[in-house]
């Protein structure tokens, strides 16, 4: 009999696509290849109610929600419910036509939902300082929460994935109300059957920091999973997409990408490129988040700089805009075409102040690509000797680093060449193989061939 492993559905509920749920999407698949039955736990508002149909229908479609003056109520009704325990509801899979969903899905056996679960779990801790409870069909073997969650599902394992404690190691680097933050993951240091991360830098910090002893976390690492119709399109193909969807040459653009925020050390990565005095425009793909105008500051000036026409202007403001235009912003693109930008990347530029693990270095060595990636957290372990390692807070090293990646056709062409072994590491067939022995020392056995 196949075992059974919940895991949650936080970030996977999201429209555009996080690390996290990247992450908790490689999981599944790895799970159920490894023998076991896979459920998952979500927490859309709008898939509710008695009928099976509807509650898929509203599953797929979860844009419903409240008045704005019945939220508040609704919220609180909700966190005194979940401080006593929910019950989660299976939701029927089957009716709805998903294979336009794919790249969202998890791979999955049952999905159940408790509507605005994580919402109300939020919420409610910060308001009581209490994990709230969710009873789950089916007596799963263990929950594995992807995410730090204030969240239990009772007489189980509960197992909670902790990626990195950026909110506490640099918080001026993000939103997160750090004492709901602090409490959350003081709360999972103290009731976890056991704490998973996915570097060493990361079980460092949650031992160092949170006093959790080293035998109750485990570096299960992550893996790599790209789709074979994008990796092994030919090259001239992408040539032409590069060409037709951004107006980009194969080999003739450096590319960064991730979420524009403070952490991604954006800014400064601007600021070593336009020293590196490179031709190759800089393109920097993915949504702006929090504080990305004063990431992205250098490009904006001033105001006057939209309306002033262009042409040919003299002097030193004419020089600084020819720079600056020099440097390409995409929003956030389809995983299909963010693998050809990467694959036709000159270098890909990740100067990173701090990653629990680092998946656009790995991805981009997978795809031969040259790196340049920060020489601290995650990052060196992650990237071995197959990429230039800077200070993330010395954009003269950087651009340095930016020069010889652009001058040095040798060095390109060693990195290529080291990037698909030192991504191999972290292949899905090793990843397999240290979720199989998380697992059993849980108990558990996974027969499959992962």
């Amino acid at each position: 009999m196949k075992p059974l492993i919940a895991i949650d559905g936080y970030n996977l509920a999201l429209e555009q696509g996080t690390g996290v749920a990247t992450y908790a999407r490689g999981l599944s698949r790895r799970l159920q290849a490894l023998g076991a039955e896979v459920g998952v736990l979500y927490g859309h508002r709008s898939s509710s109610g008695r009928d099976g149909l509807l509650r898929e229908v509203t599953f797929f479609d979860p844009r419903g929600d409240l008045p704005g003056w019945r939220r508040p109520l609704d919220d609180f009704l909700r966190m005194i419910r979940l401080r006593r325990g929910v019950d989660a509801v299976e939701v029927p899979i089957g009716s709805v036509e998903t294979a336009g969903l794919e790249a969202r899905l998890p791979a999955f056996d049952r999905i159940w939902n408790v509507p605005s679960l994580y919402r109300a779990a939020v919420l409610g801790f910060g308001a009581s300082g209490r994990f709230g409870t969710v009873r789950l069909p089916g007596a799963p073997a263990v929950m594995h929460w992807t995410y730090p969650v204030p969240l239990q599902v009772p007489g189980v394992a509960n197992i909670y994935t902790i990626h990195d404690l950026v909110p506490l190691r640099l918080p001026f680097t993000t939103l997160d109300n750090k004492k709901r933050y602090l409490g959350t993951v003081r709360g999972i240091a103290e009731r976890a059957a056991h704490i998973v991360t996915v570097s060493e830098a990361s079980k460092r910090d949650i031992m160092s920091l949170l006093g959790v002893p080293e035998e109750r976390v485990t570096n299960a690492g992550q893996a790599v999973e790209l789709p074979d119709r994008a990796t092994l399109k030919p090259d001239a193909l992408v040539r032409g997409e590069l060409e037709g969807f951004f107006g980009l040459e194969w080999g003739r653009y450096f590319l960064f990408f991730g979420a524009i925020e403070p952490k991604k050390n954006v800014g400064r990565l601007i600021e070593a490129y336009l020293a590196s005095g490179s031709e190759h425009p800089l393109v920097i793909c993915g949504k702006q988040a929090w504080n990305a105008h004063q990431e992205l500051g250098l490009l904006y000036e001033d105001d006057r700089r939209d309306f002033v026409p262009r042409g040919p202007i003299e002097g030193v403001q004419g020089m600084t805009r020819r720079l600056r235009d020099k440097v390409v912003l995409i929003n956030y693109v389809p995983g299909r075409l963010l693998t050809g930008l990467i694959r036709g990347a000159r270098a890909m530029l990740f100067p990173s102040l701090y990653e629990g693990f680092g998946l656009p270095v790995i991805e981009a060595m997978h795809l031969g690509t040259p790196v340049m990636t920060s020489n601290s957290s995650s990052l060196p372990e992650v990237a071995g000797d197959a990429a230039l390692l800077v200070d993330p807070y010395d954009t003269r090293a950087m651009a340095e680093a930016i020069q010889a990646l652009d001058r040095d056709e040798a060095l390109r062409a060693r990195l290529a060449a080291l990037g698909p072994p030192q991504a191999a590491s972290f292949s899905t067939e090793r990843y397999a193989l240290r979720l199989r022995d998380l697992y059993a020392r849980l108990g558990i056995a996974l027969d499959g061939p992962g």
